[in-house]
């Protein structure tokens, strides 16, 4: 169990060190700075949905020979279902952002800044927490060595995910330490989902393929519905390019190299 414990603790680690920037930094976060760490995450977030994911759902149901895809199939349409429902009935604001999303609300922008974080930090919860399923439940396609490369490659991205929505709370107005327990708390929501998703997992085991797909197809979700538009809005898309191939590489290597 303190296996599990900290690769469901890493990611939320990574986010409380980024949100920890306030401290450090005085001013708003670089335009540019932010769009590379943007389109860095989106990489690190595809080639995890990829590799840790797919690939493994569709394994898990190679006896179905050429049908071997269905489950992965369901499971990814579902989360992209999931995630696209979150979000029209979930109020929220990106940073980046002039108009909220979702249902009219009276929350301040700082609560509606927390909840587009908090959004798309559930499927990366639940998709740390499925692979940590799969090695519980002792399955051959998903070993402890490669759940930790997500769980370390999601922590990484989380960084500048945790500065990301700290630093714009700051210039809200908000003092220092409470945007940095904001920034930290907008990460808490993924060992909460990654715990969830492995209690569902164990109680339905031959859950485990569609649970997969299913957290990669949320992901997926929220990189092009949020993270590519954020980063390459008006002209600068370059910046967001290289970071994506930087992110895609970074988790492409870790799941290779410790998987």
């Amino acid at each position: 169990m303190t296996t599990i414990f900290w690769g469901l603790f890493i990611p939320f680690a990574g986010t409380t060190l980024g949100a920890a920037c306030v401290f450090l930094m005085r001013r708003e976060m670089n335009d540019t700075v932010q769009r590379a760490l943007m389109g860095f995450a989106a990489g690190v977030m595809v080639a995890a949905s990829v590799w840790s994911l797919l690939i493994p759902s569709m394994k898990m149901s190679g006896s179905a020979g050429k049908l071997a895809f269905v489950p992965a199939l369901i499971g990814f349409a579902a989360g992209i279902l999931f995630l696209f429902i979150l979000d029209k009935v979930t109020p929220h604001l990106h940073a980046a952002a002039q108009n909220p999303e979702g249902p009219a609300t009276k929350l301040s922008r700082t609560a509606m800044l927390v909840f587009a974080v908090t959004l798309h930090n559930i499927p990366e919860g639940m998709a740390v927490g499925v692979v940590f399923a799969g090695v519980l439940s002792g399955n051959m396609q998903v070993s402890a060595a490669a759940a930790f490369a997500l769980s370390i490659g999601i922590a990484i991205q989380n960084f500048p995910e945790g500065a990301i929505i700290s630093m714009p709370l700051r210039t809200e107005g908000n003092g220092k330490l409470k945007s940095f327990l904001y920034g930290m708390l907008s990460g808490a929501v993924e060992p909460a989902a990654g715990i969830l998703t492995i209690l569902l997992t164990g109680i339905i085991s031959a859950a485990l393929p569609y649970l997969l797909a299913f957290a990669a197809g949320a992901m997926i979700y929220v990189v092009v519905e949020e993270l590519i538009p954020e980063a390459t809005r008006g002209e600068k898309t370059d910046i967001c390019t290289i970071g994506f191939a930087a992110g895609f590489a970074l988790m492409m290597v870790l799941d290779v190299a410790l998987g």
